[in-house]
């Protein structure tokens, strides 16, 4: 039977049909889509340069290096994170455009008599110190204000030699003793040593106050012994008065604190050189008091992906306290209760907007982990300094071997600063925060780390250009803005409102005076508490601040959010309140522990 003919004739040379040809095409079309598509759309975080790092490891665990490799890895994380995207730099990094409307204001009324007037010649009031430097710096000012309350004379403090610090340093070995007895002598009769009452040495009549004792705690506590005896010696006098006091006094905390007490002339000198060396590698550098020793780790109770080597390591030094109980550590970073890692902190900076040529003074102890903790931060930002890199060793050797004396030193840097980061809320952050609110609201920044932790989580489902856009909103309210607190609110080291006066409202300034009270309408819609306190008029023609707040005290139930999810796509805008987070870091049970801990 014949074959039928096939079209197109060969036989059977053309085997493979000429349609065969259209998926090739289609197939080219595809890819070539496919490659304008990796252009177009956004990478997910997790793609961004600065993250690749992170992919297959834990949210919170730091970059590790490989220490059979060479130093490898680092190269690899600094080529990656080298390619995070240099935009220009962010407006209002380096200050508020507000600050020049406030200034601070600490003289006393005309109702404040002088010390001469009001001391009595046979009352002497001496105090014991605790803690580290800054815990120590408090008592110091409320020693003044108490003596003020008692009309005593202050014998000149003693400082805490005994504690965890173990720093034999005195009171003249840190601080001006002279300036201090001088610049305050209107308010408070100061001596350098009890001197003999009636021909002979009284012995003093030693007590404990409670804490946030007030005035009328003082008065009806204190006074009767101090009567009776005329020496009295008040021991571990830390937060023993109470946060708010009438205004006159508040102001004198404020003279005590950002003017009565300064360092020795040897501390200033050197601290002046570590800011001039900064200054001489750039025009802006940031502070950051980064607080990520083993002590501080290790009673937060977090995890920081190390491993059981870390677990045991840190549950050992938990051991030393034993009023600590177990805690959940996924449950402390939801609650915003553990500190940043460095490459957290370095990965806010950098959504924030600061470029990766910033320099950054690191003012910290002994750092877990030493450099290999540290890399992922200087891998954001190279240029890292301490005072041991640019100072000698003897240079620092007046120091070194004091604790306080090298807190000294970092106080100083960071208080100088154009931007000074905290990575906690204890008695340095604090102070810090309000002094650069009295001296010019310099830019102070305070990671809101229970929104951050979600955010942080998250980031993988991401672009880069959100996750920065969330961040900065997370932040508001974090930055150390003009009026972020509302008189009366955190500790008053932490928010001095009574010595924060506003400069008077002229006609030539109205519009920007307008423009401010609509950037602050828009921050209180999201939360940040904003209250004007009513002053009267002649008040407000002379700039004096604000009266005494008639705001009580937050407590840590004021203090609870709703835990609903803020990082999904497509949600409004989140409501932060800065105040409703304030402390969360720091709710000692135990608050002898306060003086490891919160300096």
């Amino acid at each position: 039977m014949a074959q039928p003919r096939r079209r197109g004739g060969g036989g059977g040379h053309n085997k493979c049909p000429r349609p065969a040809l259209l998926p090739a095409a289609a197939l080219l079309l595809f890819l070539l889509a496919a490659v304008a598509l990796l252009y177009v759309s956004p990478p997910p975080l997790t793609d961004h340069p600065a993250l690749a790092s992170s992919r297959r490891r834990s949210p919170h665990a730091p970059l590790v290096l490989n220490s059979s490799g060479g130093g490898s890895t680092v190269v690899s994380e600094h080529s990656e994170i080298s390619r995070v995207p240099i935009s220009k730099e962010a407006d209002g990094l380096w200050g508020s455009k507000f600050a020049s409307r406030f200034y601070g204001c600490s003289n006393s009324s005309s109702r404040f008599l002088g010390s001469s007037v009001i001391t009595q010649p046979d009352r002497y009031l001496m105090i014991v110190t605790s803690g580290g430097l800054n815990q120590q710096r408090t008592g110091i000012i409320d020693a003044v204000v108490a003596a003020r309350i008692l009309n005593a004379t202050l014998v000149v403090p003693k400082l805490d030699q005994t504690s965890f610090w173990k720093d034999a340093s005195n009171f003249s070995e840190i601080f001006d003793v002279d300036w201090f007895i001088s610049n305050l002598s209107k308010d408070v009769k100061i001596v350098k040593e009890l001197p003999e009452i009636g021909g002979k040495l009284r012995t003093p009549h030693r007590m404990r106050v409670p804490r946030k004792c007030t005035q009328r705690c003082y008065v009806n506590r204190v006074l009767p012994a101090l009567l009776k005896k005329h020496v009295v010696r008040l021991t571990k006098f830390d937060y023993r008065l109470a946060n708010r006091l009438d205004t006159d006094l508040q102001k004198l905390r404020c003279r005590v604190n950002y003017h009565g007490l300064r360092f020795t002339g040897l501390i200033e000198e050197m601290g002046e050189k570590l800011i001039q060396r900064m200054r001489e590698r750039s025009k802006h550098f940031i502070a950051l008091h980064l607080r990520f020793e083993p002590d501080m780790l290790a009673f937060s109770g977090c995890y920081y992906g190390g491993g059981e080597k870390e677990r045991k390591e840190l549950g050992a030094i938990r051991k030393r306290w034993k009023t600590l109980h177990a805690i959940n550590p996924e449950k402390g970073r939801r609650q915003g209760r553990c500190p940043l890692t460095p490459e957290e902190v370095g990965l806010m900076l950098r959504a924030l907007g600061y470029r990766n040529d910033v320099h950054i003074y690191v003012a910290s102890g002994e750092i877990y982990g030493g450099a290999r903790t540290l890399a992922p931060l200087k891998a954001f930002f190279p240029n890292l300094h301490t005072k041991e890199t640019i100072s000698s060793k003897e240079e620092l050797a007046p120091f070194s071997k004091y604790s306080s004396r090298m807190a000294a030193l970092d106080f100083i840097v960071c208080d100088g600063s154009d931007a000074f980061v905290t990575n906690n809320n204890g008695n340095m952050a604090k102070i810090l925060a309000g002094r650069r609110r009295y001296f010019g609201h310099k830019r102070t920044i305070r990671p809101n780390a229970k929104r951050l932790y979600s955010l942080i989580s998250n980031r993988r489902n991401m672009s880069w250009d959100s996750f920065s856009s969330r961040v900065r909103m997370v932040q508001k309210g974090f930055m150390g803005e003009p009026k972020e607190l509302r008189p009366g609110r955190g500790e008053f080291h932490e928010n001095p409102s009574t010595c924060i006066c506003e400069k008077t409202v002229s006609k030539t300034v109205a519009k920007s005076n307008s423009q401010f009270e609509q950037v602050l309408s828009n921050d209180t819609e999201r939360g940040i508490a904003i209250q004007t306190e009513q002053v009267s008029s002649n008040d407000t023609e002379m700039g004096i601040a604000t009266s005494e707040p008639t705001v009580p005290d937050h407590t840590d139930e004021e203090a609870g959010e709703s835990e609903a999810d803020e990082d999904a796509p497509g949600e409004k805008e989140e409501i932060i309140d800065p105040e409703a987070d304030d402390d969360v870091q720091f709710r000692l049970e135990d608050p002898e522990l306060e003086g490891i801990l919160s300096d």
